[in-house]
């Protein structure tokens, strides 16, 4: 909601998503500056908060850079929003370690989007842990309405207790939408120059020891407000059991449960131990309902509170409704299980590249040679899946090239070329160093660094080498060319994956180069900034032998028409509404059946529709 410089956003209560409902609360609370890596479920926070007037907001190369951007305004006084996926924060974890000691000047508030059931992660996190080690308050939503609240107010918890603070929410508080009461936007806080205080932010060992003190004794105070916060809410009812809960479990208890005495806890680290005390004294038994990791169930009980928990729910995945109703069943709590309306099964439908997407023609040509791909985070990590199955590894953001390293360097009977796929973004969030290492380890290794100019995995954000920036300015464009030049790479090719063959002939040559090589395959992202619409392709029926290629490539554009050849194989049929005209089936196209609109209508003086 946009309104012009000057003027205050009038309170009202809009139906929000968890993320916007952050960005708002954020706003209202007078946050100026903001920084992330985009990553699911989170990267709609800063998308929706750079549109308001009035602030600042960037993308930054990773997580960690993000976090210490956002330290060095937070250090003039400034208001600071820093988003992040769960992943993310373990990027971060070296600057946020120290800056737990050092405390704040602005307001520092970090979101850490956890990611139950992976939906689109490469591990389950639940950064509460984190919180703890770091010894930072972590608030803990259960809905939209919380997410803004808990936002908004952890601009001024942070500057009252001198501590970053971390909202954790996760993918079911991220992308649900719920009804949400606004507020009015406070002016925008922008500190006026840098604080020196070299005792506490020069962390060097002497200065070290004495703010540890501190972030001990802040811990006591937080203890005693979580203890009395209004937030981690006690209801005292039914004496037969007690739950203690939080985050989107929290709906589910309370829905299976009404008459249950509850502890909905919104702060989890610090626990607030003596309000669970009196849970237990006013309860005969007291259960744990939470999602992931049994955090409050151990806390619980380092407080010597008997409570149980994970031995009736799961510790992976999601919960809900059915999930908690059976746990409950299992404790005794429930007569019987809840039985959840099954609608009709839902297709299949399984993550792939999209049509015309640049990366196929790479890794239809790391096929061909046979090569061990070590594969990477972003879109082209789709191609471990059939039909293209090229891809053999994945860790995390920027492992692809020490990976291959590795390998290189330990393997004594090669039997395969040792090839990194990395895509521009995440080679400017973490490849850097890995090539650095290739080069100085003189590692026989080929990195493939796909280049569509764009964060396309997460819906197409800026980076480093896009040329404009999160704000809508052109800005300098870093070329990946330099760096890998910069770094030490003496062999160095630029292919248009949509040129199958010559594609080919690049990617041999450079696996056969003795020594650390690049090849970037650069093509534009197929969706971003715009979709592709060229001129889509036609399978010219009569033409078609049925030997499969077409469908070999992975592109959803292209299924099968129904029909068959004489010798009962299927014939092909492309979608022209989804097909955007990249010619690579055409290209592996053994009978030539295979022809764009245009070159069909003159040579069969016929009008298909493009």
């Amino acid at each position: 909601m946009n309104v012009p410089n000057g003027q205050k956003e009038k309170p009202n209560k809009v139906l929000q998503f968890g993320n916007e409902s952050i960005a708002h609360g954020a706003r209202e609370a007078g946050c100026y500056f903001g920084t992330a890596y985009p990553g699911t479920p989170s990267t709609e926070i800063l998308e929706i908060f750079h549109t308001f007037p009035g602030v600042f907001a960037k993308w930054a190369p990773n997580e960690k850079v993000a976090v210490e951007v956002g330290i060095g305004a937070c250090l003039t006084g400034t208001r600071v929003l820093c988003t992040m996926k769960h992943v993310g924060v373990n990027v971060a974890m070296d600057p946020l370690m120290t800056f737990t000691y050092t405390g704040v000047v602005g307001g520092f508030v970090l979101v850490a989007a956890d990611d139950p059931a992976m939906h689109s992660s490469q591990n389950e996190q639940d950064s509460r842990i984190l919180a703890k080690f770091m010894k930072v308050p972590v608030f803990d939503p259960a809905n939209s309405q919380e997410a803004h609240d808990f936002t908004k107010m952890a601009f001024d918890f942070s500057e009252q207790f001198n501590t970053f603070v971390m909202l954790r929410e996760t993918t079911r508080i991220a992308h649900a939408k719920g009804l949400v009461q606004l507020g009015e936007w406070a002016d925008p806080v922008r500190g006026p120059h840098m604080k020196r205080e070299i005792e506490r932010f020069v962390m060097m060992p002497n200065f070290a020891r004495p703010r540890h003190t501190f972030a001990e004794k802040r811990a006591l105070d937080l203890l005693d407000f979580s203890n009395n916060w209004d937030g981690n809410d006690l209801q005292l009812k039914s004496k037969k059991v007690g739950i203690i809960t939080a985050g989107v479990a929290s709906n589910y208890v309370q829905e299976l449960m009404p008459d249950a005495s509850l502890l909905k806890v919104g702060m989890p680290w610090p626990f607030p131990a003596e309000k669970a005390r009196k849970l237990a004294e006013h309860c005969d038994r007291v259960l744990v309902v939470e999602e992931l990791e049994p955090f409050m169930e151990e806390e619980a009980k380092i407080a010597g509170i008997n409570v149980q928990g994970m031995e009736f729910f799961p510790r992976e995945g999601e919960l809900d409704l059915d999930t908690v109703g059976k746990g409950l069943h299992e404790a005794g709590l429930l007569d019987s299980a809840p039985v959840v309306p099954v609608g009709e099964p839902v297709i299949a439908r399984p993550p792939v590249l999209c049509a015309g997407c640049p990366h196929r023609g790479i890794y239809m040509a790391l096929r061909k040679i046979n090569a061990d791909v070590y594969g990477d985070i972003g879109c082209y990590t789709l191609a471990a899946l059939p039909p293209l199955e090229t891809l053999h590894t994945c860790f995390c953001m920027g492992a692809s090239i020490g990976s291959a390293v590795g390998a290189a360097l330990a393997e004594n009977d090669r039997k395969h070329p040792a090839v990194a796929v990395i895509g521009d973004s995440t080679f400017y969030h973490s490849g850097m160093t890995g090539l650095l290492d290739a080069v100085a380890s003189e590692a026989n290794i080929t990195v493939v660094i796909v280049d569509n100019s764009i964060t396309a995995m997460t819906g197409g954000q800026q980076h480093p080498g896009s040329g404009t920036n999160l704000m809508g300015n052109v800005n300098v464009k870093v070329p990946i060319e330099q760096v890998v030049e910069g770094l030490g790479v003496k062999k160095m090719i630029v292919a248009d994956t949509y040129d199958y063959n010559k594609t080919v002939d690049q990617l041999k040559e450079a696996v056969n180069y003795d020594g650390p090589s690049v090849l970037i395959a650069r093509k534009q992202c197929a969706l971003f900034p715009k979709k592709r619409k060229i001129d889509p392709y036609v399978v010219v029926e009569p033409d078609c032998t049925g030997c499969g290629n077409c469908f070999r490539i992975g592109c959803p554009a292209i299924s099968t028409s129904g029909k068959k050849t004489k010798r009962g194989l299927a014939i092909a049929h492309i979608d022209p509404t989804a097909c955007t005209g990249c010619t690579l089936c055409q290209q592996v196209c053994k009978d030539d059946a295979i022809l764009s609109v245009t070159e069909f209508n003159k040579r069969h003086g016929e009008e298909v529709e493009a």
